[in-house]
């Protein structure tokens, strides 16, 4: 019932607006401000869920002790060639 209400308000004051200038107004800026909002949550999400992901990858188990090799920085590879 609110919302039929504030639209019909809305509709009455886009009645007294201008018909040759065209602007966002406010209802414009609320949906960007609220669109803007959502993605920062989701960007904020993704960073959280990001930061739980382990990246380093390890050999698969058909992987033979000589196809494996240690680097130098002690991480194990696979070895190719």
């Amino acid at each position: 019932m609110s919302v039929s209400l504030a639209v019909t308000h809305l509709v009455s004051f886009a009645k007294e607006v201008d018909e040759d200038k065209v602007t966002p107004g406010v209802l414009g800026f609320i949906v960007f401000a609220v669109m803007a909002l959502a993605v920062w949550g989701l960007m904020k999400s993704m960073n959280k869920h990001m930061g739980k992901v382990d990246f380093k990858e390890s050999p698969g188990p058909e992987a033979s002790v000589e196809e494996t090799a240690t680097d130098v920085a002690g991480k194990t590879t696979t070895a190719k060639g």
